[in-house]
Formats: C-alpha cells, sequence, structure tokens
C-alpha cells in the first residue's frame, strides 16, 4: 500500500513537471520565438502527459496544456460588457496626415515618443485574468458590448490558459490566421467542394465565431496582445514589455520612436516588407506613449486622440493583360473583365480583374497586351489603375465592345442614360446563374454551403433553374449524395441552411430576389415599411414616392418587378414551400417628430448608446446618416461633438442637444 502511494506521488511529481516543461516551452516558442527545444522533443512530452492524464482524469489541472483541445459547444453567444471601452482608431493615409497627426500632439505635449506596432490585420479581442487563470475573452462588438467567444479562445495555443502571475488583469489584441494556415484552409475547402475563404481576416472572424470549439481549433488560430487598459505603467512600451513577462504573445517588430521622423521611417520599412510576413498587416498603429499624456488627450465620441493609424495605400503590381472577357450580371449587365498572365498581390494570385465598363476601357486605353498596374481595392477585389505605356511594341489589340450576349447570343441593349450594355434576354443562362448566386448569397438568404461552383453545378445538372427549385433539392438527396465531391454528411448540412434560411426576415428575401437598384439597405427600409411581401406587391407609385430615399427610378423598378406575372407565381411558389415573407424586426412607429427626416448623430452620450438612439429614430421613421448636409434636417449633438456640430451652425441646421433628445424620447 504504502508503494503504491510512493508511486502514486512520483507519477503526479512527474505529471506537474511536464506542465511546467509544456508550458515554458510553449512560451518560448509563440511568444519568445525562441524554440529550445524541436518539435519531436516538444510532441514526445505532450503525449506523455495526455497518457498520464488519461490514467488519471481527476488529477487535470485548469492550465494543463493538453486543455487547449476543442469540442466545447455553446447554444448562443453570451453578451459581455466592456468595463472598459474598446475604441477603434482614426486613420491617416499618407505621410502629410501623420505629420498633422503629431502636430497636434506637439500642440499639447512639445515633448513626446511614439509607439509603432504593426496594424494586424485580424479580429479584435479582449481577455480578462482573474488570479493569473483566463476568465473571459470577448469580442469587440460595438465597442461596449461584445461577445463572449471564451470557448473558442481557449484553443489558441499562444494564448496562456494561466499567466506567469497570479494577476487580475485585462488585455486587448488581436486574433489572425496565418497566411499558412490560410492556404492550408482553403485547399482543404477545394478538397471537400466546399467555398473558399476569400482573405484571413475573414476566416479569422469566422472561425472565432463557431459554436463548436473543435473549429476554430481545426484552424490553427494566432494572437498577438497590444493593449493593457488600466495600466500600472508610466508608459505604453513599459506596459507591452510586462505583458510579454506575463506570457502574452507580443508583436516582435513593436519599436519605440523618439521622433516622427522614426515613425515616417518605419512606416516606410513595413510598407516594403509586410509581404515579407507570414500574416496580413494593412497598417501601421501609432501610439503616444506616456499613458498619463494619453490619458489627458482623452477620446472624441468614436475615437483615442492619442493614437491613429496608417493605411498602407494598395498594392500594385505590374503583368500582362493577356485577353479580354466578358461576363453576364444577375441583371444582364455586361462587364468586361481582364484575363492577366497570374501574378501574387497582398498575398492571393490573381488571373483576372475587372474592367467595369466600355468607358473605362476607352479612358484608360487599355488594349489586349498590355502591361496593366494592377491592385486590390480593399485589398480583397482585384482591379485594373492603369496601363505601362513604355512597354507597349505596337503589337497590342485595341478594346472593341462585343454586341451580343457572350452566352445566349442575344443583341445587348443600352440606355441613353447609362454607361453600361446589358443582355434583356431573362432565360439567358448567365443570367438566371448569377440570380441564383446573389439569392443565396450572404447578405440575402444565407444559404451557407451553396457556393458559387456548387449553384452552376446545380444549375447545369437541371437540379436548380429558379429561386423555388432550391427548396425542392430535398426530393433529390439521394440524387445529390451520389454526385462526385458530395456525401450525405454534406448534402445534410446544405440542405439544413436551406431549411434554416426559410425564417428569415423580409428584407433578406426582397435583396435577394434582385429587384434592379435595390440593395440590402433599401430592402430593409421596405421590409419595415411595409411590414409583408403582399402589402409591397400592392404598392403604387405615390405611395413609394413618399418614402425618403426612394426615388423615381426605384419607384418604377418596384412597381414593374411585381407586376410581373412570373415574377408574382414565382413569390406564391415560395410561399407555398413555407419561406416567410414578414418583416420580423422592429416595426415602424408613425412619429411625426422623426418620419421622413434625416439626422446626423455626433458627440457621446451617457444614458444612451448611438447604436439604441439610430435604431429609435429608424425605427420611428426616421433616416441616419454620417455627414452633414444640406439635405440634413436635424443634428444631435451630445459630449464632445466635433466638426459635424460646427457644419451644422455654418448651415443653420436644427440642432437638438441632450436635454432635448431626452425630452422628446422619454
Amino acid at each position: 500500500m504504502r508503494y503504491g502511494i510512493i508511486i502514486m506521488v512520483i507519477i503526479m511529481d512527474r505529471m506537474n513537471e511536464l506542465i511546467n516543461l509544456l508550458n515554458k516551452y510553449a512560451y518560448e516558442y509563440y511568444t519568445l520565438d525562441k524554440p529550445s527545444v524541436g518539435d519531436d522533443e516538444y510532441d514526445r512530452l505532450m503525449q506523455e502527459l495526455i497518457k498520464i492524464e488519461t490514467n488519471h482524469p481527476s488529477w487535470i489541472k485548469v492550465d494543463s496544456p493538453t486543455r487547449k483541445i476543442g469540442g466545447e459547444i455553446i447554444s448562443q453567444f453570451e453578451k459581455v460588457v466592456h468595463d472598459v471601452p474598446m475604441f477603434s482608431l482614426g486613420n491617416v493615409f499618407n505621410e502629410d496626415e501623420i505629420l498633422e497627426f503629431d502636430e497636434r500632439i506637439s500642440k499639447v505635449f512639445p515633448n513626446h515618443k511614439y509607439v509603432c506596432e504593426l496594424k494586424i490585420d485580424g479580429l479584435a479581442v479582449s481577455l480578462e485574468y482573474r488570479g493569473g487563470k483566463l476568465y473571459k475573452a470577448a469580442t469587440r462588438g460595438d465597442g461596449i458590448v461584445g461577445e463572449d467567444i471564451t470557448h473558442n479562445v481557449k484553443t489558441i495555443k499562444t494564448i496562456p490558459h494561466k499567466l506567469n502571475e497570479d494577476v487580475d488583469i485585462t488585455v486587448r489584441g488581436e486574433i489572425f490566421m496565418s497566411k499558412e494556415s490560410f492556404n492550408k484552409l482553403n485547399e482543404k475547402s477545394i478538397k471537400n467542394n466546399e467555398p473558399m475563404f476569400q482573405n484571413p481576416r475573414n476566416a479569422a472572424a469566422g472561425s472565432i465565431r463557431q459554436l463548436d470549439s473543435s473549429v476554430a481549433l481545426s484552424r490553427n488560430l494566432d494572437a498577438f496582445l497590444y493593449h493593457y487598459p488600466n495600466s500600472k505603467f508610466n508608459t505604453h512600451y513599459e506596459s507591452l514589455s510586462y505583458i510579454k513577462k506575463l506570457g502574452f504573445p507580443v508583436n516582435p517588430n513593436i519599436i519605440l520612436c523618439d521622433s516622427i521622423s522614426d515613425v515616417i521611417s518605419y512606416v516606410h520599412k513595413w510598407t516594403e516588407k509586410r509581404n515579407d510576413l507570414d500574416y496580413e498587416i494593412d497598417g501601421i498603429v501609432i501610439k503616444l506613449n506616456d499613458i498619463k499624456m494619453q490619458d489627458e488627450l482623452g477620446y472624441t465620441a468614436k475615437v483615442p486622440k492619442w493614437a491613429t493609424a496608417y493605411k498602407f495605400p494598395p498594392m500594385q503590381v505590374m503583368t500582362k493583360l493577356t485577353n479580354i472577357i466578358f461576363t453576364v450580371g444577375r441583371t444582364g449587365q455586361i462587364t468586361p473583365n481582364a484575363v492577366l498572365e497570374p501574378v501574387k498581390v497582398a498575398g492571393s494570385t490573381i488571373s483576372r480583374a475587372t474592367l467595369h465598363n466600355q468607358d473605362f476601357c476607352k479612358e484608360k486605353d487599355i488594349r489586349i497586351g498590355d502591361y496593366v498596374y494592377i491592385y486590390k481595392a480593399g485589398d480583397v477585389i482585384p482591379a485594373v489603375d492603369r496601363v505601362e505605356l513604355k512597354k507597349r511594341n505596337g503589337s497590342e489589340k485595341k478594346f472593341v465592345m462585343i454586341s451580343s450576349c457572350p452566352m445566349c447570343g442575344s443583341k445587348l441593349q443600352k440606355k441613353e442614360d447609362m454607361v453600361d450594355y446589358f443582355c434583356d434576354n431573362v432565360l439567358c443562362p448567365a443570367r438566371n446563374i448569377e440570380s441564383l448566386i446573389h439569392f443565396v448569397s450572404r447578405d440575402a438568404m444565407n444559404i451557407e454551403g451553396l457556393g458559387e461552383r456548387i449553384i452552376e453545378d446545380f444549375y447545369n445538372y437541371g437540379y436548380i433553374k429558379k429561386f423555388s427549385d432550391i427548396y425542392k433539392l430535398d426530393s433529390k438527396k439521394e440524387e445529390l449524395i451520389e454526385l462526385e465531391g458530395f456525401g450525405n454528411k454534406s448534402v445534410d448540412s446544405i440542405l439544413s441552411a436551406i431549411s434554416k434560411s426559410k425564417e428569415n426576415s423580409l428584407e433578406r428575401l426582397l435583396f435577394a430576389l434582385g429587384i434592379k437598384g435595390i440593395g440590402s439597405k433599401t430592402a430593409k427600409l421596405l421590409a419595415k415599411q411595409y411590414s409583408t411581401i403582399d402589402n409591397l406587391i400592392n404598392t403604387t407609385t405615390d405611395e413609394l414616392s413618399k418614402i425618403k430615399d426612394i426615388g423615381d427610378i426605384l419607384s418604377s423598378n418596384i412597381i414593374e418587378y411585381f407586376k410581373d406575372e412570373k415574377n408574382i407565381k414565382e413569390i406564391n411558389e415560395l410561399k407555398s414551400l413555407s419561406i416567410n415573407m414578414i418583416y420580423l424586426g422592429e416595426k415602424v412607429i408613425e412619429d411625426e417628430t422623426f418620419k421622413n427626416k434625416r439626422f446626423v448623430i455626433t458627440g457621446s452620450f451617457s444614458n444612451i448608446s448611438r447604436l439604441d438612439l439610430k435604431n429609435y429614430i429608424e425605427n420611428r421613421g426616421g433616416f441616419t446618416t454620417d455627414a452633414v448636409s444640406k439635405k440634413t434636417n436635424v443634428v444631435i449633438v451630445g459630449d464632445d461633438p466635433g466638426s459635424k456640430y460646427d457644419k451644422a451652425l455654418s448651415l443653420n441646421i436644427e440642432i437638438w442637444n441632450k436635454e432635448k433628445l431626452f425630452d422628446i424620447i422619454k
């Protein structure tokens, strides 16, 4: 008996030793980037620990490295109120604006230093520790209230479950996905015939918002921490050194700058070197180092006055334009597209780019055989910027606009007041495929799993020809399972997403139908106003014209769409398949104080969030915009209102201060 107890003590001591070693090695590898052991040794020790814990599950500790394993599933994301608001950053876009930022700081504090950090293109996160143990992780949300993502954050290897000191602390940072992990994820998606992610940021954000933490675990997410609210130190740089000492991963490329010229040199360096990194950055964050100075400068309603983000200009790369092809959109719009010699831009291989329309091609004098500079607009959409005229040799072919639809051969039409050409054949296969892709897209019916290629395949196989066919796919389940690249699990997943979409609120359906000129914002406006699709079908041009921001063209498009018997027949078919046709959000309350008036909100309010105020106005028939203009009816002014207040005064626009606002909405 005594011998058995001694053996148990020895095993428990070894378990504790393994936990300490593995946590130490993980800290060296992920945080310090200075591993003292190889991967094989780390894996060997991990397997030894797993074996001990498997044999003695009651011994498993919270800080064990084996606890970073996915599998926890939650039913919903709980709301988390941030103790300190998570502010966004203001932006600067060139050296002059960086210098202007510095001038504003220098007027208050002539002697100051900055900290420069790489702006990680990921998802902001707040981490709360109690007694040195991870207690809660939350998204930014609206800056005041975020969502609890603790179950997913626990799967990120670089984020410690237990700190090197038993402290209570909250830190902020960025969760991201490396380029290597992103490429592997998309390779897997292609193999499984699943939709690909557009970029690492979207992939990281989608991973962290999964209810099942095993998904986040499989995505190999990473993180850098960069902010310590309520720091006990005098400077931001000292704060970063401290949280690194606690075990948090801090980006190794952060520097302390003695002058604004040092800041600009840092900007130049990383503008050139950004592609050398294994993670995406979209700019440089510039922060005043002294925390007392930060506190004195304070915040506007949205951003800190002591920090800003320099945004990189779109990356431009030169490549050869080998051909121009034409595509047909869901409305029949014809778009010329450049076929390019494949080239890397901002981490993606680009072989196609939009040329917008005939006027764009002629204005830029774009020719087949030209060398062109391309960039990714917003680091996402490939576009052609200009031609490199010096590389022309006379063999280039001038742009010629086609006269017939490349898919169905119908003669193209061009209205006098428009720059685009259109295929008016409503039976054109390209138009139908594009309209189906739009119908299932994220902002429309949001049917996950029905990506572009799957929609095109289902169309060509004859399973889907119109919207209602999507909701009849369950009757084809056995046939779908037999298709190459599909199986019971993937088909069930698609059918489940289709069924779920039946419960969408009316605005999603209105946007999905593809009524010409009706975007997601206008669709929501119409859904709020009319409550049901039948009310909208029976509306008149006069009624529509009374709604702000619905002009003559949109009114005409709406009336014409619902006059078409084929459209009404399809809507009735969707009804018979139990697709919701009712607006499920808050109804518009008729209130003459707000109805059809345009509001701008500026400053902060202690008794109501700006989002709640915006919703209050819109639910009473009003409209909110970001910019003050002659069309603005009312500017609502809170604390620290900024330039919008001054502009409202200069334009003699009605102003509501906080007292008047709360008197009206009480």
